[in-house]
């Protein structure tokens, strides 16, 4: 009873072999013992359970599909200042002193890293009638000389600028020395920032495409420094920009507030620009790590 119950329950092709095996064990049933009878027949289920397992009537699936799962929204992010746009929460504001600029070449060119960032910095184009010498402990320029549009990069843009000689690599004796040798930038004056050729050196975006194989975006730029020529120098790169999502600090009191974060690398020659010094390697790597706010 127990057999014709299990073989109900399993695929055709074990039902036939158990016909069979009932058939065969009446025929041999007189010239043999139950007990031998009984090994032909678990050698034969067991042979029958296999040939079920098989399943080569079954369709393979397809392989799972490599293209990454990509999750971009349709925010859009644009310039404000906290002195002119306070409390208005459509405008963002540039969050310079939690934001970053950090530098990074080989060593002697094949040795470790010399690593630094820059104390001065903003986004902003700095056209012709802004440079000069600026008596401010803040921000020299608005930080208004971009837009972030999550789902539409081709209305992303942003220019920005790094100050030469306020470079800090925690190493007072290179800052002060022969840092600012190797850039051919002018000695920091206390107070004073300089926004001249000779001190700035600046991006500015061409065009922003998203990124096929990620959630970030590709960007083409225009680095624009003087270094050790005699005019500024401009160099077409490429980079990858990547998008924090926004986020709220604060969430369920009155003084809540959004934020998100950009994150540009990008690499260039500094030979390029009339670096000759052997102090470091051809390539520079730059990350950007910039946040912003509505408050």
């Amino acid at each position: 009873m127990m057999l014709i119950i299990y073989a109900q329950a399993v695929p055709d092709e074990f039902c036939k072999v158990f016909l069979f095996i009932t058939a065969f064990k009446n025929l041999v049933m007189k010239n043999f013992s139950n007990k031998l009878v009984l090994i032909v027949i678990i050698l034969i289920s067991g042979y029958g359970y296999i040939a079920s397992c098989t399943h080569k009537d079954l369709v393979t699936p397809p392989p799972a599909s490599t293209t990454p799962v990509i999750d971009r929204g349709d925010g859009i992010f644009l310039a404000g200042t906290a002195a002119q746009n306070a409390g208005d929460t459509s405008k963002w504001k540039f969050d310079q002193v939690h934001s970053s600029v950090l530098w990074s070449g080989n060593y002697l060119e094949s040795s470790g890293l010399l690593t630094g960032r820059f104390n001065s910095f903003g986004i902003n184009s700095i056209p012709a009638s802004a440079k000069g010498q600026y008596a401010v402990s803040g921000q020299p320029l608005p930080d208004t000389s971009w837009a972030f549009y999550e789902g539409d990069p081709t209305k992303t843009y942003f220019n920005g600028y790094v100050q030469m000689n306020t470079s800090n690599t925690g190493e007072p004796g290179r800052d002060g020395g022969c840092y600012l040798g190797y850039v051919f930038a002018p000695k920091p004056i206390t107070g004073v920032q300089k926004i001249i050729d000779s001190n700035i050196a600046k991006i500015r975006t061409t065009k922003v495409e998203f990124d096929p194989n990620s959630p970030g975006y590709i960007v083409t730029m225009v680095m624009t420094w003087q270094g050790g020529l005699s005019a500024p120098h401009d160099t077409t790169l490429n980079g990858t920009l990547s998008y924090i999502k926004r986020a709220t600090v604060g969430a369920g009191t009155s003084s809540a507030y959004d934020v998100f974060g950009l994150q540009l690398n990008f690499s260039f020659n500094c030979r390029s620009f009339g670096m000759t010094t052997t102090e470091i390697s051809d390539v520079i790597d730059v990350q950007c790590n910039m946040n912003f706010n509505n408050k």
